[in-house]
């Protein structure tokens, strides 16, 4: 059996997806499962079982002889939080805690940790031990992940094969529950389908224009794509930068969007809020050398490939991955 925790969240159902496709139904769906919202990530999939968060551990040490591989993608994920303590509970002990678990009954375990570690870029993008320890991340989301990075690093028992991954901007269908924490691709369509026209942040960085702050952007089926990967066999344990390795401007993702759309650009600007303009990532771009030197060789798809997949083959249809 292979546990997917976050399995009715954006990547997490993407992920139970991807596996689905590949014929694997032998899954136990991990989440709270109590928002209705997010049911249709979950009502059409092929598992055996799902198990809300808080009884997970219970029934783990029941079934752990059972349990071939844990993919933990649960977490709370939005980066304007400001009550640690609930990014502490979720982030960091449930990861410790299912770490635990992992080492002492030999299982397997993929982690998701995220760019936003990195905070502003100053000491690079690389997914090296000396560069985890350096980092300062701009918000509480991002010091979560990086405290349970950190606390990796330290431990001398672990699981028989283990790995991280940083996952840089993320976007794709199934993310429709996220509000305002969901994809700019995402409230971009909503907008344009209702407004004719979309809305883009200004910068207040004198080094970038308006529009030319820049991510690595990456389409979630490339991320299962990696995740998938790496259940096919044992690679090298360790922390894993997960995006394209190319930084787009927001213009080219509004742009792309527009044109999958088959409309033409209307783009305001509108001032970053307050409470996130000084945590804003200006710059990200991962380094993908040791995801490359792991073995991995499939390119992820450009920024305009995989806008248009999404926005024609689900936002426009309203459709489920």
């Amino acid at each position: 059996m292979i546990v997917i925790t976050g399995a009715a969240g954006f990547i997490g159902s993407c992920m139970v997806a991807r596996l689905n496709e590949a014929g694997i139904e032998d899954l136990i769906l991990v989440d709270d499962f109590s928002n209705e919202k997010k049911r249709p990530n979950w009502e059409h999939k092929k598992y055996i079982d799902k198990i809300d968060r808080k009884d997970f551990f219970l029934w783990a040490e029941k079934n752990a002889l059972h349990i071939n591989y844990v993919i933990h993608l649960g977490a709370r994920t939005d980066t304007t939080e400001t009550n640690y303590a609930i990014l502490e509970e979720l982030n960091l002990d449930y990861s410790r805690r299912l770490w635990s678990f992992c080492t002492y009954r030999s299982i397997p375990l993929l982690y998701a940790s995220s760019a936003a570690t990195y905070g502003n870029g100053e000491f690079g993008y690389k997914d090296s031990l000396e560069t985890t320890r350096k980092i300062t991340p701009l918000n509480l989301y991002g010091k979560s992940k990086q405290e349970f990075d950190l606390w990796v690093s330290k431990q001398s028992s672990e699981p028989p094969y283990w790995a991280g991954f940083k996952f840089f901007n993320v976007y794709g269908p199934n993310e429709y529950h996220k509000g305002r924490m969901a994809s700019v691709i995402f409230h971009a369509f909503n907008h344009i389908k209702e407004h004719g026209n979309m809305n883009l942040f200004r910068s207040h960085n004198p080094e970038f224009a308006d529009g030319e702050q820049m991510r690595d952007f990456i389409y979630v089926k490339d991320v299962t794509n990696v995740l998938y990967w790496f259940l096919q066999k044992p690679r090298q344990s360790g922390i894993y930068n997960l995006g394209t390795g190319y930084a787009r401007p927001f213009l080219a993702l509004a742009n792309a969007t527009f044109a999958a759309l088959k409309k033409e650009p209307n783009i305001n600007f509108i001032d970053i809020p307050e409470d996130i303009r000084d945590k804003y990532q200006y710059y990200t771009e991962a380094d993908m050398r040791k995801l490359r030197d792991a073995g991995y060789r499939k390119k992820a798809r450009s920024l305009e490939d995989g806008t248009k997949n999404y926005v024609q083959k689900y936002l426009a249809n309203g459709d489920i991955l």
